[in-house]
């Protein structure tokens, strides 16, 4: 009895983080969807467009890190639940690789303004290279046959979740132009041709931002309901 208690708070507080990683993640590219507004309005300043710009990357850093944290976050859950096999040394592993992707996002931002930031976010894109088509093929895989995660509702969180990792990949891709235009034209004045592509890179981000947003809804019912 005193070990399915400490199971249960265990659990529990699991279950409270995802919630709060799901909702900054959720809340959190609301917030960059609409403080990427001003980036493309002519009307501002350039200096008042990259505050906004600086505003966009400070709200971000959430989701990102909650986005990382959601991995093994939902991981942990599942074998607690009985729907995905890897426990024990295999989490631990997991767990430590998270807090040092965690702490890479972090340097990323707080470097953002300096030379290394590239270097960083690169790097954060790389592993995703790696994350993406594993937990995608996994997912899949367990649709098909039933296993390693055994219950369907898990498998179609996990390959749906993969899929997100892809749009926010080019969410990163999209933001992290804009530091280098931003750069150009500070060191330019007015560009139309700077001024396009920043233009068309935000238009394409806001129609992927509505894809990403019912997909973490679709997740969250998922994970909720469980449907089959």
């Amino acid at each position: 009895m005193e070990f399915l208690g400490m199971y249960l708070d265990e659990h529990l507080m699991l279950r409270w983080a995802h919630i709060i990683a799901m909702a900054y993640w959720l809340g959190g590219e609301w917030g960059v969807f609409n403080a990427s507004r001003a980036l493309t309005n002519p009307a501002l300043s350039l200096a008042e467009r990259k505050r906004h710009m600086e505003t966009a990357y400070r709200i971000d850093v959430l989701p990102r890190t909650g986005i990382v944290l959601l991995l093994p976050l939902g991981l942990h859950l599942g074998h607690n639940m009985g729907v995905q096999p890897l426990g024990g040394g295999w989490l631990v592993g997991m767990w430590i690789f998270t807090a040092a992707w965690v702490a890479l996002v972090l340097t990323a931002f707080f470097k953002r303004k300096s030379p290394v930031y590239m270097l960083l976010t690169k790097t954060d894109e790389a592993i995703r290279y790696v994350v993406i088509p594993a937990l995608f093929c996994v997912g899949v895989y367990s649709l098909v046959t039933g296993g390693p995660f055994v219950a369907g509702w898990y498998a179609a969180k996990a390959t749906i979740f993969s899929g997100l990792l892809i749009i926010g990949l080019l969410l990163r891709y999209i933001m992290r132009d804009w530091i280098v235009i931003f750069n150009r034209l500070e060191a330019q004045g007015g560009s139309p041709d700077l001024e396009a592509k920043l233009d068309s890179a935000l238009a394409f981000g806001r129609k992927l931002a509505y894809v990403y947003w019912g997909g973490i809804i679709t997740m969250a019912f998922l994970g909720t309901v469980k449907p089959f």
